[in-house]
């Protein structure tokens, strides 16, 4: 599944570059959902959740950029502050946010965890 979701990725990836429109906002849904799908089954593992959110809000955020140089909005001002494409900054900051507690709050409760179940 998960190499599925590459190849998803790779053909929304390319038909961004070569312009081709409809074939690039068709595949956000199946890359989407591949990397959906990968993270509810990895829910049970912390690490592998956290790092399976973050690649999907990734894909939101790339997307977003994409869809909004085909629509030609990319240097449009939304919400008096960010251009078109500075909204992917949204679920990039998210997914980012996700991993930034996963390291910083998670991962530390984990390792604790596992050494005083050792002791």
């Amino acid at each position: 599944m998960e190499n599925l979701h590459i190849v998803f990725w790779i053909i929304k990836d390319l038909s961004w570059c070569m312009g081709w429109v409809f074939m690039g906002i068709g595949m956000i849904i199946p890359t989407l959902f591949v990397a959906i799908f990968i993270s509810w089954r990895t829910r049970h593992i912390t690490s592998e959740l956290a790092h399976n959110l973050a690649v999907a809000f990734w894909i939101c955020a790339n997307s977003t950029w994409m869809i909004m140089e085909f629509i030609k909005q990319d240097d449009a001002i939304f919400f008096d502050m960010l251009t078109g494409k500075q909204l992917s900054l949204i679920p990039f900051t998210i997914g980012s946010l996700i991993l930034l507690y996963y390291y910083l709050i998670q991962a530390p409760k984990e390792r604790k965890k596992r050494s005083t179940a050792h002791s």
